[in-house]
């Protein structure tokens, strides 16, 4: 079949799965068949039914077999760039991008990131956060602060000035920026405020595609893990902070204590992802929630983002479960990072909340 046209609206494709792409996820199908639409339009294409598999509808996680058919709908595809030229960031990622900006000043840009959109480009993506920021600001010289995993949603900074890009870094390496992120795990919790101190090897590759694991010959990485609210022997919400940045730091440390982040499909519990799509989960549960530091030359800076939409509906369904259940312990809804450095419970909102430098 002849490659799509790029910069026009194609018409009804039906796409038959060569034994190369056997086995690999319809969402994942898509992406490579259509790199220029966003991933939540594919997600929403296969929601709405527009995308078939042998006539039938299927889900984004369905795995495809060799000689399948896919209906393909009609989608616009966004121009490639002229040779030598930077990927061109397509308008409705310049859009998503835009709206998640939450705060700026004169040194620093604030974005809740959506899951699903990388960071940067690389490892077969064209863009992300900041080629996007760039396209949108090229008088600017804007830097990422810190990374965050494509499926992580919440807090990311991005630097304004190259003399605020190495203050930050300078914070980060001696461990004087707080960084607070959300999760869902596998099991009831029951290890209390808890800090993992165990070293991981980043630098393991499975396949050609990184792993991260835990070893004594890793480099050294901390978590703070706190129960916020269990969900019976189902699922506990945790608050985890960071005292080190390693790679999938978080969801290699809840596996390494048994309970796995989720919706995880790299580190996480298969059986137990499953079980929550009747919850409504359909990406990993990880957000950042929360950041905050001093300045060296004065002032507090604090920015956080509350639990996107998706997932705090997947906390309402997980509570009405066990409200029809057998009630189990509590310990609150949702943690949030006060301005005294004290933690209060907050139920799960899905609108952003305040945040700033002072």
């Amino acid at each position: 079949m002849a490659e799509p046209q790029e910069g026009t609206r194609q018409g009804v494709r039906q796409v038959t799965v060569n034994a190369e792409a056997a086995g690999t996820r319809l969402d994942q199908f898509l992406m490579r068949l259509l790199p220029s639409v966003p991933r939540s339009r594919i997600f929403r294409i296969v929601r709405k039914g527009e995308v078939r598999v042998n006539g039938r509808r299927a889900g984004p996680q369905h795995r495809l077999q060799e000689r399948d058919t896919v209906r393909v709908p009609p989608v616009r595809l966004e121009p490639e760039p002229a040779p030598g030229q930077p990927a061109r960031v397509p308008t409705r990622v310049l859009e998503l991008v835009s709206a998640a900006i939450i705060s700026e000043d004169d040194k620093l840009l604030v974005l809740d990131k959506p899951a699903g959109v990388a960071v940067h480009g690389g490892s077969g993506l064209s863009f992300g956060v900041i080629e996007a920021l760039r396209a949108m600001r090229p008088e600017e010289e804007l830097e990422l602060v810190h990374r965050l995993d494509r499926e992580t949603s919440g807090c990311l900074l991005v630097a304004r000035r190259r003399s605020a890009l190495r203050t930050l870094h300078e914070l980060i390496r001696e461990g004087k920026m707080e960084k607070r992120y959300l999760t869902l795990v596998k099991g009831h919790w029951n290890l209390g405020h808890t800090r993992i101190d165990v070293p991981l090897r980043t630098d393991i590759r499975v396949s050609g595609e990184r792993t991260v694991k835990a070893h004594a010959s890793g480099k050294e990485a901390i978590s703070e893990f706190r129960p916020v609210q269990w969900f019976g022997k189902r699922a506990t919400l945790m608050e985890v902070s960071l005292h080190t940045g390693r790679t999938h730091q978080i969801r290699v440390h809840a596996a390494h204590a048994g309970h796995p982040v989720a919706g995880d499909e790299k580190y996480g519990d298969e059986g137990f992802n499953e079980s929550l799509k009747s919850a409504g989960l359909n990406r990993m549960f990880l957000h950042a929630h929360s950041v905050s530091f001093e300045w060296p030359q004065g002032g507090t800076f604090s920015a956080s983002a509350p639990l996107p939409p998706d997932l705090a509906a997947v906390i309402d369904a997980l509570g009405n479960d066990k409200n029809r259940g057998s009630g189990s312990g509590r310990a609150g809804s949702h943690a949030s990072h006060s301005g005294s450095g004290r933690t209060r419970e907050r139920a799960p909102s899905s609108r952003r909340r305040s945040h700033g430098s002072r």
